[in-house]
């Protein structure tokens, strides 16, 4: 069902073509500037709303933690555990670097 404004507003558009509103506008004639995915526009406004960040930022701050971890052990066993932790992280994030720069 059509909105019952739907008429006055068409109107009102024709009216002010009429009348040259529309004409000499900026950037007529010129493409539409790039615009979100409409495809995934509603996913990318919510992971956005929702603080969502690539994945090699999230990798990025458990490296963070687990340098933190790794200054306040004193344990060689735990600091060895935690190091072979990092390498992988490291490793895990130049892979998610990757695959986001594609």
């Amino acid at each position: 069902m059509d909105h019952p404004l739907l008429g006055l507003i068409e109107a009102r558009i024709r009216d002010a073509e009429a009348e040259g509103a529309f004409d000499n506008l900026p950037g007529a004639g010129k493409p539409l500037p790039p615009g979100p995915d409409p495809e995934n526009a509603l996913l990318n406004r919510l992971a956005q709303e929702n603080g969502a960040v690539p994945e090699f930022v999230s990798l990025s701050r458990e490296l963070m933690r687990l340098r933190e971890e790794l200054a306040e052990t004193g344990d060689r066993t735990a600091r060895h555990d935690i190091l072979k932790e990092m390498s992988m992280m490291e490793a895990r994030i130049d892979i998610a670097r990757k695959r986001w720069t594609r």
